[in-house]
């Protein structure tokens, strides 16, 4: 639809990790082995934990709704992705790329949180076990998940509001394999001020404050470690944290150098390779590191399996 000497984008082009055609065949096959293990993987971990009687704590539980996430966030970029690798076109139509914009926002958001209150669920599993089981109930399990989705869809809601608001009347080539809000930025012919001061504020103050409680948790867990007597007491406390901090340092780091950066700084380039990392390769990597590094998880597995 044309207005004066603009045209409006009624679709985008997404440009992709490369436009490189001899690359598209080799990227297709080893991202679709890395979806295929990713899918698997967290399928795994939720069918685990639902049919061992051992898993059902709140742990396991909030690591399910983690697997869950993993699954939906990994499924809402990878497939489109694999269809460009092999397309011609790589076209996304622009109510498409709501949808995708409004699932990734809404997904990212919810494992930020969900890290969050796994990290206060080890807090008081070390330093409150005897209030464990009194504090951490089922039913303050769903409705603390709950209340994480539901911040997570306002959250999403906004940002979706706030992006496709503007006018997109130039290019339609998107520089990355999904829709995110700081390409869609470049590509808008409206004022964007508003919107970058909202990335930043959002953005940041959620990791900010995510971060923050997680460092508390984890201050207070330490301590309270250091002051057990027994090494074989506080090696095993630290193992039933360790996979959960692991995947904390790799999730918020990627996304702390993604969103948390001065305008200045930014690069598009960089940002195609950040968001590889933790949109396709952590989802994948999270399912291994708890099953790999619990014993419980493992424990489980070996007893469904025979």
């Amino acid at each position: 639809m044309e207005e004066g000497n603009r045209t409006w984008v009624t679709e985008f082009i997404l440009l992709g990790l490369t436009e490189d055609p001899k690359f598209q065949v080799p990227l297709f096959v080893f991202f679709l082995h890395i979806y295929i293990v990713t899918v698997m993987g967290n399928v795994s971990i939720i069918t685990l934990i639902k049919v061992s009687p051992q898993l059902h704590t709140p742990m396991y539980f909030l690591l399910s709704c983690l697997s869950f996430v993993d699954l939906c966030f990994s499924s809402d970029i990878t497939p489109t992705m694999l269809v460009n690798f092999l397309s011609k076109k790589k076209t996304i139509s622009l109510p498409g790329c709501v949808v995708q914009l409004f699932c990734f926002v809404c997904t990212v958001t919810t494992e930020v949180f969900l890290l969050m209150v796994m990290s206060y669920d080890r807090y008081v599993a070390i330093c409150n076990p005897l209030l464990y089981k009194i504090i951490m109930t089922e039913q303050v399990c769903i409705r603390i998940v709950a209340g994480v989705g539901l911040v997570a869809l306002t959250n999403a809601l906004i940002n979706t509001v706030c992006t496709f608001r503007l006018s997109f009347c130039g290019s339609n080539k998107v520089t990355h394999f999904y829709c995110d809000v700081p390409p869609l930025l470049k590509l808008s012919c409206s004022d964007t001020s508003l919107n970058v001061a909202l990335l930043l504020f959002l953005g940041g103050g959620i990791i900010f404050v995510s971060v923050t409680l997680i460092l508390i948790s984890y201050a207070n867990i330490i301590y309270t470690i250091m002051k057990i007597k027994s090494s074989d007491k506080r090696w095993r406390a630290f193992s039933t944290c360790s996979s959960h901090f692991i995947c904390v340092i790799m999730f918020f780091g990627t996304l702390a150098f993604m969103y948390v950066r001065p305008s200045s700084a930014y690069s598009l380039e960089q940002d195609r390779i950040a968001s590889v990392f933790y949109t396709i390769i952590i989802p994948m990597l999270n399912p291994l590191i708890y099953s790999l590094r619990n014993k419980a998880v493992k424990d489980s597995m070996r007893k469904v399996m025979s």
